[in-house]
């Protein structure tokens, strides 16, 4: 299998160049050794920030109505490229109070 791409495209109007980057220091921290590349893309679309994971889409800003939790966002990359990988405490469910 081909080393997976992930692709974050971000709004430069908006300045979320710092989200983009904390986004991707936190997934290449998690995925290591799983990732084969990760890209940073500026885009002049107003409001985008777009996640996607060999060409296909994981998050999309517009459409989900803001932005993914960190643990969402990894939770489904790692459902995309390594099925079987435990993510450990933030793997865990929050306790119902």
């Amino acid at each position: 299998m081909k080393s997976p791409h992930v692709l974050i495209e971000y709004c430069t109007g908006c300045r979320w160049l710092l989200r983009a980057s904390w986004t991707a220091q936190e997934l290449l921290t998690t995925f290591e050794k799983e990732l084969g590349q990760l890209s940073l893309r500026p885009s002049s679309e107003g409001g985008c920030f777009r996640v996607s994971v060999n060409g296909e889409m994981i998050h999309d800003r517009k459409e989900e109505g803001g932005f993914v939790e960190l643990k969402e966002l990894k939770q489904r990359i790692r459902d995309q490229i390594v099925p079987e990988r435990d993510l450990g405490h933030s793997e865990k469910k929050e306790p119902l109070v």
